[in-house]
């Protein structure tokens, strides 16, 4: 005899296939997902590490500048103590100058002659007084010339006046100071007024 399945068995097994694929598309798709998240959180955690770095980096550049800026503060501030120092042994080698161009004027000053003001600007010196005479003020300037401190009198000026009711002639002239110091550094200007 002949057997004949009338069950749909076409029918069934097209059954067992979808449920196959759809267990295989599922598992897929949660591999899929799985691999999606693992991979997102691979790149979370990449770029905070990046993150962080970057933030560690700009910290500690933020701290080099604070340096730098320290260091140019130093800087300067070390300039100015240098150029302070550097005024100070200028002084320091000049002040002897005016105790010895002081005492030459003292020594050089004839008794004719009187002086009204004394100032000096660098290696310059300008007098002004009064003198009895004209002599007077050529015995003077033959005396600076005279000078080991002292070099090149040049008389300015000179003029008739009247000092208490008694007939002077002004004067004013240069003169400049010898000097063992270099004409590289600076020196100040000072002023003296005599009278």
């Amino acid at each position: 005899m002949i057997k004949i399945n009338l069950l749909p068995h076409r029918e069934l097994k097209r059954k067992t296939r979808q449920q196959q694929f759809a267990v295989f598309a599922g598992i897929v798709c949660a591999f899929a997902l799985i691999t999606i998240w693992g991979v997102h959180n691979i790149f979370v955690g990449k770029i905070e590490y990046q993150n962080g770095r970057n933030q560690y980096l700009n910290n500690h550049i933020a701290i080099l500048d604070r340096q730098i800026v320290e260091i140019r503060n130093i800087k300067n501030q070390t300039q100015e103590l240098l150029a302070r120092k550097s005024v100070v042994e200028t002084l320091q080698g000049n002040r002897s100058e005016v105790v010895y161009l002081l005492d030459q004027l003292v020594r050089l000053l004839p008794d004719g002659v009187y002086l009204k003001s004394v100032k000096q600007e660098r290696h310059s010196i300008n007098l002004t007084g009064y003198a009895q005479s004209n002599a007077w003020v050529s015995t003077l300037m033959r005396n600076l010339e005279s000078s080991p401190w002292l070099e090149s009198p040049a008389l300015i000026e000179i003029k008739a006046v009247t000092v208490n009711n008694v007939r002077q002639n002004e004067f004013n002239l240069n003169i400049k100071l010898k000097s063992s110091i270099d004409d590289n550094d600076e020196i100040n200007s000072n002023n003296f007024n005599v009278l």
